[in-house]
């Protein structure tokens, strides 16, 4: 079974590469309130389909480079975007 996790994309800027925003929650030992922490991940991309605001799944793999070990599995929900026809260009 392979390690997976939820999370949303806020970098694409690299090729094949994009940074993907983990959150996990977590009971603070002393204050006892649910603390929510982030972990950021870097995770192949080979087709380029990934868009910043995308909820993706991501997967382990084999390491493809120093710190990329994830790959995406399944955009989950994509960003809500609009392209103008006439110019092209992309609105959120």
């Amino acid at each position: 079974m392979r390690q997976n996790f939820i999370g949303m994309v806020v970098n694409t800027a690299a090729k094949k590469t994009a940074k993907v925003r983990v959150a996990h929650q977590r009971l603070h030992p002393k204050v006892q309130k649910i603390v929510t922490r982030h972990t950021n991940f870097l995770v192949h991309d080979a087709r380029e389909k990934c868009s910043v605001g995308d909820v993706v799944r991501i997967e382990a793999c084999r390491k493809i480079s120093k710190r990329k070990a994830f790959a995406v599995a399944e955009i989950i929900k994509p960003a809500d975007t609009y392209t103008d026809p006439e110019t092209g260009t992309v609105y959120r």
